[in-house]
């Protein structure tokens, strides 16, 4: 019932009002609504029951993640299975995502006026071990990626980059992304993950919402912003696999309490090495990905507006090579994160309003091109009138990078200059509207200014523009 708290945080900061039951959507929005996530560590990140097991809304029908491949643990809203006649009572959920977006720099960077295009194309299929076989909290998950791109970020000189679909080369890839068995126990306070990963769905993700039964103090998506930093902190980049780089490990949440979470995964960490862990089977070799992280969620006010908070710890086994050449023994960093409701535009109504996030990272390695990260931003929901599935927000990401003179070189592969370093920091600036042009199907133009690109000192402020078309299916 609306109103009644989940085992895990209560009415949180995320997930959305599923539609009325029996209203199918125009595309992909299934008869019955899936059920809010479970209880217990159900609930934490990156887990909830099969239907949703990130907590998030299958209908299509609510504001998204801009790239819900690198945020979703299940993608799309099973309309594809649904189509081929896969019934949700048969355990077997077939769906999918296509995300194609066109990015140009307007004025600056290095390549002002150029343009560059990307496509990605997710297929999901899952296996309830309950509806198939009476195993109860068992579920087996699999996922094939298509990426084609262009190096986008290059044209502005970003680093981080303002295109989070395109990352790193080869910029056309076919890949089995994912490939795990997860089990439930103890009425949900204990759950595991295990087999090929995407540990940025389980740990530092601040665009998933926490999972809520509450409708009218939910936010659909904490943010709909397309830049990097807000799918991956920037001060784990090259060390923690994500998208497109996922990695062969194990993920465990405990919680021990309704509003609280413990987690803590090991990967594969041959990605510190240069390898492209998405394109290839596992390596037990010494580089290991190590990561922890505890949140909790709260209400706050007289109106109790939700929030959570998270802080980690991670660690990069084996001997990695610095910037100047010399060999250190592994890379550890911290972060934190959170996200709070701060205004309801019709309290008790709808989920209307505006909600905040902030975020930050710090590492203490000469092999990370990224050392320190603040980022923070604002997002609101419902606000244009006749529109309440629509969302607009802005974000400001804040990246401090290594000083070391050749830091740069990996963006400059073929200069012969005797040093090539990057800029001191980057700040970077971006707006967003996102309107659903029909359920399953958004379309967001973004805006992005960046005053000091990260890649280099040299290079000018550059002005992009992105116009991005997600389609769930």
């Amino acid at each position: 019932m609306a109103g009644q708290p989940g085992r895990f945080g209560g009415p949180g900061v995320g997930s959305s009002p599923a539609p009325m039951a029996g209203q199918p959507g125009r595309f992909g929005g299934p008869a019955n609504p899936p059920a809010a996530a479970g209880a217990g560590a159900n609930a934490g990140p990156g887990d909830g029951d099969a239907s949703a097991v990130d907590g998030s809304d299958r209908t299509g029908n609510t504001p998204i993640s801009a790239n819900p491949a690198a945020v979703d643990i299940l993608t799309g809203t099973g309309a594809i299975g649904r189509f081929f006649g896969l019934k949700d009572e048969s355990g077997i959920r077939l769906g999918g995502l296509w995300v194609g977006d066109a990015s140009g720099v307007v004025a600056g960077g290095r390549h002002p006026g150029d343009w560059g295009l990307n496509s990605l194309t997710v297929f999901d299929l899952s296996f309830d071990t309950k509806k198939m076989g009476g195993w109860k909290g068992g579920l087996f998950g699999t996922q094939f990626l298509q990426f084609s791109g262009q190096p986008t970020n290059q044209l502005a000189g970003a680093f981080p980059g303002f295109d989070s679909l395109e990352v790193v080369p080869p910029l056309v890839r076919q890949e089995l992304y994912q490939l795990w068995y997860r089990q439930s126990l103890w009425d949900d306070r204990l759950v595991f993950r295990i087999g090929k990963l995407v540990p940025t769905y389980d740990f530092n993700n601040v665009v998933r919402p926490v999972p809520v039964q509450d409708s009218a103090a939910a936010i659909p998506a904490v943010s709909g912003l397309i830049y990097t930093p807000i799918f991956v902190n920037p001060t784990m980049l090259g060390k923690i696999p994500g998208y497109y780089n996922s990695a062969t490990g194990i993920t465990t949440t405990l919680a021990p309490t309704k509003n609280s979470y413990l987690s803590y995964g090991v990967y594969d960490g041959n990605l510190a090495r240069g390898r492209q862990t998405g394109l290839e089977g596992p390596h037990f070799n010494g580089y290991y990905f190590h990561i922890g992280e505890a949140g909790f969620s709260y209400r706050v006010g007289a109106e109790k507006k939700p929030g959570n908070f998270g802080i980690g710890l991670w660690g990069q086994t084996g001997m990695l090579k610095a910037f100047n050449n010399a060999m250190v023994h592994g890379a550890n960093g911290m972060y934190f994160f959170g996200a709070q409701r701060l205004w309801f535009q019709r309290p008790g109504r709808d989920n209307s309003g505006v909600s905040g996030f902030y975020q930050f990272g710090a590492n203490n390695s000469n092999t990370m091109h990224a050392r320190q990260f603040f980022g923070g931003g604002f997002t609101g929901f419902g606000l244009v009138p006749g529109r309440p599935d629509d969302s607009m927000g802005c974000g400001l990401a804040w990246t401090w990078l290594n000083n070391d003179p050749n830091a740069a070189r990996l963006f400059f592969p073929d200069s012969t200059a005797k040093t090539l370093p990057l800029s001191p920091s980057q700040l970077m600036m971006s707006a967003y509207y996102q309107m659903k042009l029909f359920p399953g199907c958004f379309f967001q133009p973004n805006l992005t200014y960046i005053p000091t690109p990260g890649m280099h000192q040299s290079i000018p402020s550059a002005l992009a523009v992105t116009f991005r078309l997600v389609v769930l299916f």
